[in-house]
């Protein structure tokens, strides 16, 4: 049941995000996709997530077995990890402008990676590291701004 409730809000959000790019206005000069292309290419992607995620939930249901499937209580083990996961998230936004894209996201994404994925520090710091430095020569590469914040580039 999860899953279709997952399905049916990324498909609306899908619906959603595509309403707000048609509302992007186009420009005469420059690229001749202007401001829509990578918003588009965004939304596309989340389709194709949906669209898998929908296969997967199809396949799930073919090889279940009816008797052995019981009605999931919740859990309510994950809710203090979601809670200092969204306090995590506000303390990396209120930090964003002043450390910078790069090192805000590597300090966001380290204590994330080593609770989440323990005992492999290599692993976390060269993936947080990478990710970081990567997004930003991507968005770079795409003529996007990123606070620079205490990096001088």
């Amino acid at each position: 049941m999860a899953d279709r409730i997952i399905i049916a809000c990324c498909v609306m959000l899908a619906v959603a995000y595509f309403y707000g790019t048609s509302q992007i206005p186009s420009l005469e000069i420059g690229d001749p996709l202007g401001p829509k292309a990578f918003p588009i290419l965004l939304g596309i992607a989340l389709l194709l997530a949906t669209g898998l995620l929908f296969v997967e939930h199809l396949k799930d249901i073919k090889s279940a077995d009816p008797q052995l499937q019981k009605p999931a209580r919740p859990d309510r083990r994950h809710l203090p990890v979601l809670g200092v996961v969204v306090v995590w998230m506000a303390f990396y936004f209120s930090l964003f402008e002043t450390l910078g894209y790069v090192v805000a996201t590597t300090v966001f994404l380290l204590p994330l990676m080593a609770w989440f994925n323990r005992g492999k520090w290599l692993a976390n710091t060269l993936s947080a590291s990478l990710f970081s430095v990567g997004s930003y020569v991507m968005f770079a590469w795409l003529d996007v701004t990123l606070p620079q914040g205490v990096l001088p580039f």
